[in-house]
């Protein structure tokens, strides 16, 4: 397979908790281009115009922070996506919360998004009409934007049962409702067997396949760290050598980074590797060579030795006297951004805020 036939690769900043600058999303123009990733999605669970006031158009400074984003991406090559969550529109399924749901795609097509995902995730649907309201909402969406690309994330998006446990019972014959009607053209995000998955088989995302009468989108959760748990970790480590065995079955795959957005690179950047080189990805061989790409030899080479501690080990199960160590050492670094990020974290400064979550 020739790199211009593999899915579309990209990121997707979809995370709760501390949001990334301005300035840090300008930054990754040029990270996702070096490392031929194809799109960038913007949906930060923090931006409230897209989720709690979903209905209101950003205020103008914030929109021009937006427009200079996409410019910036137009110019890179890079696709440049928006991410909107309706939250619950389908609770309230009136004549006047449609306009106002046309209104809202009016707006974001000022921004010209290149993709625009509409995202009903986290959100409840124990209704026995829910895909056939979602599937109208997604229809409405599709025949007025202006985005080459639509993207679809379900209440469902995954084989998980705790999405059944957090929002409700999934209608019996939901993916199948969407498999035969939603239109083929518009794209289905998919998580895997887990909410959190941390492989993809090939079986699987076949199953998935003939489930949703179509190839998933992937929305892999990896390298996030926004969770009560998560928040304790650094993922550096590669995407896993099963990521190079799965081209056939996927449309796209979008990595959902942490809060970090510097040390999220690391992880980020061997996933279009794991594409190219299919069977030849080696996880192991990878790692060193990002590392010292992106940091530099002698940074390089402190974070693999410390990635037991940054990874495995964690906050929560680290001593003081570990904690004082890896401060000492990463303050050796002066305003280097990777070292900042982890400076921040073990003082604190990323500690999981249970509020982000009810918004």
């Amino acid at each position: 397979m020739s790199i211009n036939h593999l899915p579309s690769l990209g990121i997707i900043e979809g995370f709760f908790g501390r949001s990334w600058s301005w300035q840090e999303r300008q930054s990754y123009t040029r990270f996702l281009a070096l490392n031929k990733f194809d799109f960038y999605i913007y949906a930060p669970k923090s931006d409230t115009y897209l989720r709690k006031h979903w209905q209101q158009d950003w205020p103008a400074g914030l929109k021009q922070q937006l427009q200079q984003l996409r410019e910036n991406y137009e110019v890179a090559g890079i696709d440049f996506g928006i991410g909107l969550s309706p939250h619950e529109i389908y609770l309230d399924n009136t004549i006047a919360n449609r306009h106002t749901l046309s209104e809202r795609i009016k707006h974001i097509n000022n921004l010209s998004p290149d993709i625009l995902c509409l995202l009903f995730d986290d959100m409840r649907g124990d209704i026995p009409e829910l895909a056939r309201l979602q599937i109208d909402y997604m229809h409405q969406v599709a025949e007025l934007s202006t985005a080459k690309r639509i993207i679809f994330c379900p209440t469902y998006y995954s084989f998980d049962p705790v999405l059944e446990k957090v929002f409700g019972k999934m209608p019996d014959t939901y993916w199948q409702d969407l498999n035969q009607q939603l239109d083929k053209n518009i794209d289905i995000f998919w998580t895997g067997e887990k909410v959190c998955s941390t492989t993809y088989s090939p079986h699987h995302l076949t199953e998935v396949s003939e489930l949703l009468g179509r190839k998933p989108f992937l929305w892999d959760n990896y390298p996030v760290n926004d969770s009560a748990v998560k928040s304790n970790v650094l993922h550096l480590r590669p995407v896993p050598k099963s990521h190079g065995k799965i081209q056939h079955q996927v449309t796209g795959h979008a990595l959902n980074p942490m809060n970090q957005p510097w040390l999220s690179q690391i992880a980020m950047a061997s996933l279009p590797r794991a594409y190219r080189e299919q069977s030849n990805y080696e996880p192991e061989k990878v790692l060193p060579e990002i590392a010292t790409e992106l940091c530099g030899k002698k940074l390089a080479d402190a974070l693999l030795q410390d990635i037991p501690y940054l990874q495995d080990q964690g906050l929560a199960k680290m001593d003081q006297d570990k904690k004082n160590e890896l401060l000492k050492r990463y303050s050796t670094f002066p305003q280097n951004p990777f070292c900042e990020e982890i400076i921040d974290w073990l003082q604190g400064g990323y500690k999981f805020d249970p509020s982000c979550l009810t918004e």
